[in-house]
């Protein structure tokens, strides 16, 4: 990418604090102030996107910010970028933040993860040692309007469907489900108590319960791997960590990594559970977004 003779315009900085004091609202203050929110901000406000005629130029807002970067990385970053626009969309998280800045707000603000696209979503074990699917990225996370990541992931879901061939219809349910299920998820969260929140996890075997039909119709030969450990399922699940040791063992040598011989072996709850829970939701995940 070759130097812009158009730098970005300059705007005052935002920033955004986290109001501590929601905490001691009684949940019909809580009710009453969204309310209030949402009168004053309608949902009919955030349908249209009007650019302003100062509009920073976004590849001119990418080079300021490569100032900031390792530079023998800059080339690396750019020619991912430069593979779709869906991998485009994924580094540009800056110029969707300069665009949404000037969209409408309630004034509510959280801990935003600040680059909620769908690729920064995942499943990952928790300190209980439960497989959760969350947000597993938070390099862009600071205090912001709510608002912001909810579009960041609703328009991640339309440039990926875009870029695989959905059409219109079918790319329009994808978003709106997506939406739908965060206002029923926040719906969710506003009856319960601080404690239950904090603890709420979208907890692997929901998923499967949820997605084993789907993933039984759309993925034949992964619905094998959703039933219960069979036999040949414990070979393989036993000759993978057998392979694993063999590797720690003869790698090990070379000072490259090592595994003692049980290490693959001190977590068969994870194992067990990869092959028989985590595997087909990827399946199913990968086969959304490729």
């Amino acid at each position: 990418m070759t130097e812009r003779t158009v730098q970005a315009p300059r705007r005052p900085a935002l920033r955004y604090q986290l109001d501590t004091g929601v905490s001691g609202l009684m949940p019909a203050e809580r009710v009453t102030r969204g309310k209030t929110a949402r009168a004053e901000v309608p949902r009919e406000s955030h349908a249209v996107f009007d650019p302003p005629p100062d509009r920073p130029d976004p590849l001119a807002l990418l080079e300021e910010q490569a100032k900031t970067r390792v530079p023998d990385l800059v080339p690396i970053r750019w020619g991912r970028m430069l593979v779709s626009p869906f991998t485009f969309y994924r580094g540009a998280a800056l110029p969707m933040a300069s665009d949404l800045a000037t969209t409408p707000v309630t004034g509510l603000s959280v801990q935003a993860c600040g680059d909620a696209h769908l690729s920064n979503f995942g499943v990952f074990g928790s300190a209980e040692r439960n497989l959760v699917f969350d947000v597993n990225d938070f390099d862009e996370t600071l205090p912001g309007p709510w608002e912001w990541d909810v579009k960041r992931l609703a328009a991640s879901l339309e440039v990926a469907a875009r870029g695989n061939g959905f059409g219109a219809r079918q790319r329009r349910d994808i978003v709106t489900a997506a939406v739908a299920r965060y206002r029923l998820a926040m719906r969710a969260f506003a009856g319960m108590t601080n404690m239950q929140v904090w603890y709420a996890r979208a907890d692997v075997d929901q998923f499967r319960a949820a997605l084993d039909p789907r993933i039984r119709r759309s993925f034949p030969s992964a619905a094998m791997s959703t039933a219960e450990p069979s036999s040949s399922a414990s070979r393989w699940s036993r000759k993978k960590r057998a392979t694993l040791r063999s590797a720690g063992e003869s790698a090990g040598s070379r000072g490259r990594i090592r595994l003692s011989k049980d290490c693959a072996s001190r977590e068969p709850w994870f194992c067990e559970r990869w092959d028989t829970a985590a595997a087909p939701c990827c399946i199913h995940y990968r086969g959304a977004i490729i």
